[in-house]
């Protein structure tokens, strides 16, 4: 039986089931007729094919009777539409009894009045009374543009606003990645050093290690790879002029030849980046993601051959390898400010590595039943993960027991967000939704779908940037497609 928001529904009306009673009766005459015309081996045959389809008779025969009674409960439920429905209401709503019973004409017309009554109120009153979290204001949640050019599903989207102007990073299958004006929508860099699918991108930190004019980009792709390698995100406004140094940038794509910067266009088409600052190699399968770790001046990555490795971003030597996981990692964060690590893999586990002390720690958390395919820490002390099997949890780093709250969702989760400004999470799923929650685990709003403004396949990622004011939250999806959206942030 179908179960939708905590109450059932009957599967087919009683003329459906009546066709469907009779066709399958002469379907079975039909089947026995035909048989009747070959010659068996013995009657004992004819006896077992008669018990046979006389079992499946007794099948319908009790699917009809569980519709029968799933529409009188139904007519029950909806009899009580002048006591708005609550989740312990719903609850008690799946789990009665059910029980024979005819209903009167006098009951139908009860109802029927009902009915009227209830699409007689105001809508508002109506939708409030039958939907949880109904009578949101969804000009809070709204579709804010389109960043398109790349030419197949885009992995990884990430997201900073520490410099002039807002940057969106992507990471596609296209085997590139591309920096974007998160305002304007204009693709500012195309980056092409990589030989297999980029599979994750993210920003440098700002750390005083590196030049605060120059932004520092790390990639990691299905080549065995990560790349570090740098822009300037002012000559993207401007000139277009950037790369780590004169030979690694392709001139040629923007209109014309520029003989000096004076006299260099303010054309939107990107400039081509075909080399990276440093090349970090030794994993033997597929760099699934990437990280920065505290401070900017360490890698971790996370491979398909069941190791992280820790690098130094400056001469890219592996600094440490992470083994332990069973099965090929899915991703890999780190906190923000605390010298914490953490891993997810296919194994249906995620590990977290703590290196406060001079002897690294490592714990395993088995908290779900799938594939664990994302894990982002919060600012604080929180730790979110995402699973194929449908849920999102959140940790206390004081306490790893037990999750604090869990999400239900109707989709396997892929590369969550959170907001470390105001604790949401943006959970990106198979179906095309974006689901934004808190940590208490109560449901924000699904990101609307209205007039084709929507991801057409499965969103792969998010990214937030709450200091924006255009737009804050970004996705990606397998159709080729980065939305940029804007979230009413703070109290909802």
């Amino acid at each position: 039986m179908a179960t939708s928001g905590g109450r059932q529904t009957p599967k087919r009306g009683r003329e459906t089931e009546g066709r469907l009673r009779s066709n399958t009766d002469s379907a079975i005459h039909a089947v026995v007729s035909s048989f009747d015309n070959i010659d068996l081996e013995s009657s004992a045959h004819k006896a077992k094919l008669y018990e046979l389809f006389a079992l499946i008779e007794k099948e319908f025969d009790a699917l009809h009777a569980e519709n029968t009674a799933l529409r009188l409960q139904s007519n029950t439920d909806r009899s009580g539409f002048d006591t708005p429905i609550t989740n312990t209401n719903a609850e008690s709503y799946a789990h009665s009894d059910l029980s024979f019973k005819t209903t009167s004409k006098k009951t139908g017309a009860q109802m029927r009045q009902k009915w009227k009554t209830a699409f007689g109120r105001p809508p508002g009153k109506l939708v409030n009374s039958l939907k949880v979290g109904a009578g949101v204001d969804r000009s809070k949640y709204s579709f804010a543009r389109y960043y398109e050019g790349h030419q197949d599903g885009v992995w990884h989207v990430a997201a900073t606003s520490n410099f002039v102007t807002a940057l969106v990073g992507s990471a596609s299958a296209d085997q590139t990645a591309k920096i974007w004006s998160a305002d304007s929508g204009q693709c500012l860099l195309n980056y092409t050093g990589h030989s297999g699918s980029v599979n994750s991108i993210t920003f440098h930190p700002d750390s005083t290690n590196y030049n605060t004019d120059q932004l520092t980009v790390l990639t990691a792709s299905g080549d065995k790879t990560a790349h570090i390698w740098k822009t300037v995100p002012q000559a993207h406004v401007t000139a277009g002029i950037i790369g780590s140094s004169e030979d690694d940038v392709d001139t040629t794509s923007v209109k014309g030849e520029v003989e000096n910067e004076a006299e260099a266009p303010t054309s939107t088409v990107p400039v081509v980046l075909r080399q990276p600052l440093v090349r970090l190699t030794g994993h033997t399968g597929v760099v699934i993601s990437s990280e920065w770790l505290v401070g900017g001046d360490q890698i971790l990555t996370a491979s398909w051959d069941r190791t992280a490795n820790i690098y130094d971003a400056e001469n890219g030597k592996i600094l440490n390898t992470l083994t332990g996981h069973d099965q090929e990692l899915t991703h890999c964060n780190a906190h923000s400010t605390q010298k914490l690590v953490a891993t997810a893999s296919k194994d249906y586990t995620f590990r977290l590595w703590d290196f406060r002390e001079t002897i690294q720690s490592v714990a395993v958390f088995q908290g779900h039943n799938d594939a664990v395919t994302s894990v982002v820490f919060s600012s604080t002390h929180h730790i979110i993960s995402g699973s194929d099997d449908r849920t999102v949890k959140v940790w206390d780093l004081r306490n790893m027991r037990s999750p604090i709250s869990a999400m239900r969702l109707s989709s396997p989760v892929n590369r969550l967000a959170v907001s470390h400004k105001y604790n949401l999470i943006a959970i990106p799923l198979d179906s095309r939704h974006i689901c934004i929650y808190d940590f208490q685990g109560i449901r924000i709003t699904r990101l609307p779908r209205a007039n084709g403004r929507c991801h057409r396949r499965m969103v792969c990622s998010a990214a937030w940037l709450s200091d924006n004011t255009m737009n804050n939250l970004f996705t990606s999806s397998f159709d080729k497609q980065i939305i940029g959206w804007k979230v009413s942030l703070g109290k909802n």
